[in-house]
C-alpha cells in the first residue's frame, strides 16, 4: 500500500507543478515496492504459479467477504459515509460482474463483517441489494437457506424484509457431511470455521415439513417465487406434497444439488435420476437447474445443459473452472459456462427472458 500512497502524491504534485518534489516520491514509491517484495518473500517464499494463484484467490475472496464488510461497518460507525460506499462497491463488485458475465440470475447471502460468519441480518444485505439492482438488470435470489444454527425465523428475515422475486428454499431436513475438507484444509481464518465443518459430521440441517409451510406461507402475500432445492429424490416427493396442497404455484423452478455429503451423489445416472423423476412428478410444469458442488460443477452443468436444464455455478458451491484449474471469481465460472452452453449450440437467458420463464413479478415490485 506504501508504494500506491507515494504514487498517488506524485501525481498530486505534479498536478501542481511541484516536478521534484514528484519525482522523490516516485522514487520513494520504487523503494517501498522493493520492500514489499522482500517481505513477501520472507513471508511465502517463492511458490510456483498454481500456488500464487491460490494465494491471490483466497486473498481477493477474503477481501470482499470478509474485509471489505468490515471496513464498511467500521466506517459507518465512525460516521465516514463516503469510506463505507466505497467498501460497500466492492462488496457487490463479485455479482455485478457475475451479471455482466451473463448470469440472469444472482444468489445472494451476507456475512457479519466481524468474523465472516453467515448471517441473515437484513441490514448487511442493503448495500449489496442497492448496488445490484442500480448497475444491473439481473433477478435477485436470496437465501432462506442462512446456516443450519438458525432459527426458521431468522433465516426468512431478509426475504420478509426485501420481498425479492426469487428466494431459495430447502425442500427437507438432511445430513449435511461438510467434514470430509478437514482432510485438504488445515488453516482457517477465524476459530469458528474449523469447528463448524468438524461438527458436521453430528449435526442435521433442519427443514422439516413445518418450517417450509412456515416460509411458504409467511412469503405468499409479498409475490416471492422459489427455487426448490432438491438435495436428493425424496425432497421432490416433499416438493409434490406442498404442489399438491397449493403452497408452490407452477411454473416450479427446481434446483438439483448434487455432491453434498448426505444428499445425491454426482454420478451421470444421479443427474438423469433426479430430472427422470421430475419429469414424472410435474410434466411440463416445471424449469430444472442443476448444482454441482466441488470439483464436478462444469461437468454436472453440460450434462444438464444437453438434457435441457440450466445450470447454476459460483464460488459459494466451487473453487475450480476445469480440471486442476482454479477459478479466479464467480464471473469467471459465469464465462466458462456461457461458453459452454453457446458450444452446445444453445442461448443463454437473458434476465427478462428468465422472469418470464419463471413468471416472476418484476424488479420493479421489491423492496430494495
Amino acid at each position: 500500500m506504501a508504494h500506491i500512497k507515494y504514487r498517488y502524491f506524485a501525481k498530486l504534485a505534479r498536478a501542481e507543478g511541484y516536478t521534484e518534489v514528484a519525482a522523490h516520491f516516485e522514487h520513494t514509491a520504487d523503494q517501498e515496492l522493493l520492500h514489499a517484495w522482500g517481505h513477501l518473500e520472507l513471508l511465502v517464499g517463492k511458490p510456483d504459479t498454481r500456488k500464487c494463484l491460490e494465494i491471490a484467490i483466497e486473498g481477493e475472496t477474503h477481501e470482499f467477504t470478509y474485509m471489505y464488510p468490515g471496513f464498511a461497518a467500521a466506517a459507518k460507525a465512525e460516521g465516514n459515509i463516503e469510506a463505507a460506499k466505497e467498501a460497500e462497491q466492492q462488496i457487490a463488485e463479485a455479482a455485478i460482474a457475475a451479471a455482466e458475465a451473463g448470469a440472469a440470475i444472482l444468489h445472494l447471502h451476507a456475512r457479519d463483517p466481524a468474523d465472516g460468519r453467515p448471517s441473515q441480518d437484513p441490514e448487511l444485505f442493503v448495500p449489496f441489494l442497492e448496488q445490484i439492482k442500480a448497475r444491473t438488470q439481473a433477478v435477485v435470489n436470496i437465501t432462506t437457506g442462512g446456516s443450519p444454527h438458525m432459527s426458521v425465523q431468522e433465516r426468512m428475515r431478509p426475504v420478509l424484509a426485501f420481498a425479492p422475486e426469487l428466494a431459495s428454499l430447502n425442500m427437507g431436513s438432511m445430513n449435511f457431511g461438510l467434514f470430509p475438507m478437514l482432510n485438504r484444509f488445515s488453516d482457517f481464518k477465524h476459530d469458528w470455521e474449523e469447528d463448524y465443518l468438524r461438527g458436521s459430521d453430528d449435526r442435521v440441517f433442519k427443514n422439516t415439513f413445518k418450517d417450509i409451510e412456515m416460509i411458504l406461507t409467511r412469503c405468499a402475500d409479498n409475490g416471492t417465487r422459489f427455487e426448490v432445492e432438491c438435495y436428493d429424490i425424496g425432497h421432490l416427493y416433499t416438493c409434490k406434497h406442498f404442489v399438491d396442497r397449493g403452497l408452490i404455484k407452477a411454473p416450479l423452478f427446481i434446483q438439483s444439488v448434487f455432491g453434498i455429503l448426505g444428499g445425491i451423489g454426482q454420478h451421470p445416472e444421479d443427474v438423469m435420476h433426479m430430472k427422470r423423476t421430475a419429469d414424472r412428478l410435474f410434466g411440463d410444469n416445471y424449469q430444472w437447474s442443476v448444482l454441482g458442488a466441488g470439483a464436478k460443477q462444469m461437468q454436472i452443468a453440460a450434462q444438464a445443459a444437453m438434457m435441457g436444464g440450466n445450470v447454476r455455478v459460483g464460488l459459494e458451491d466451487s473453487l475450480w473452472l476445469g480440471r486442476g484449474k482454479l477459478a479466479e471469481s464467480n464471473a469467471a465460472q459465469v464465462r466458462a459456462a456461457v461458453q459452454m452452453i453457446q458450444e452446445l449450440g444453445m442461448d443463454v437467458a437473458t434476465p427478462d427472458e428468465a422472469r418470464e420463464l419463471l413468471a416472476l413479478k418484476g424488479g420493479h415490485d421489491v423492496n430494495f
